[in-house]
């Protein structure tokens, strides 16, 4: 594992004229962070929303094959979701990442200007808080909401696929072929909660010279 910092380690990491390099940075890779959160949710909303329209179409549809497709589509949108929801938790990982960077950093630079959160004051009496229920701010976390819309589709994914599966026999055969895309999907979302996470530990590196040279004139 990578070795854990001290207060102490990390102010003397950013002493000097590095402080305000690394805050100027830490906005800048915050905003960029922001800026992919919300392109990967596009990404996944795309797919998701084809497929969705797919199983849709599959349901209406006189088609032959139709249950093997439902199923085939309800382990691909699950996949889908469950992916997406991953990334949601990803992103915000990295973007909290650079905000706690830019409260620690700011302070002798900017001030405390990210930890400073200016409110409306409470509201007073039933009209002032209809008004803001209706209308007026709340502190709600956009990428928290996102994740739990995620968690809803998995779900709802989840739930088309029980509804697309066969009725149960004990006297019915295998299905192996649903028994293998579903295992796959599944073991397509373990490999998201395992093998999908980023490398905290140490790093070693191994780096190689090409041999790059002219041949003289012969």
């Amino acid at each position: 594992m990578s070795d854990r910092l001290s207060k102490m380690e990390y102010v003397a990491a950013f002493s000097g004229d590095k402080r305000a390099e690394a805050l100027k940075h830490a906005l800048d890779i915050r905003k960029f962070e922001i800026d992919l959160y919300w392109k990967r949710a596009a990404y996944f909303w795309t797919f998701i929303g084809a497929t969705f329209a797919g199983y849709g179409a599959v349901q209406v549809a006189a088609v032959p094959f139709r249950t093997d497709l439902s199923v085939f589509l309800s382990c691909l949108g699950l996949v889908f979701a469950f992916g997406w929801f991953c990334v949601n938790k990803g992103s915000k990982q990295w973007q909290e990442n650079w905000e706690n960077h830019v409260d620690l950093l700011e302070d002798d630079v900017i001030g405390p200007l990210y930890k400073i959160v200016v409110r409306r004051p409470d509201p007073i009496g039933l009209k002032q808080n209809i008004g803001r229920w209706i209308a007026g701010p709340e502190p709600f976390s956009v990428s928290r909401i996102n994740q739990i819309i995620s968690l809803f589709v998995t779900v709802l994914w989840l739930f088309l696929l029980w509804r697309s599966l066969p009725v149960f026999s004990v006297s019915a055969p295998i299905n192996w072929e649903y028994l293998l895309i579903i295992g796959a999907t599944f073991l397509s979302c373990a490999g998201f909660l395992t093998v999908g996470k980023t490398e905290l530990g140490a790093y070693r590196h191994v780096a190689r010279r090409r041999q790059s040279e002219i041949d003289p004139p012969g």
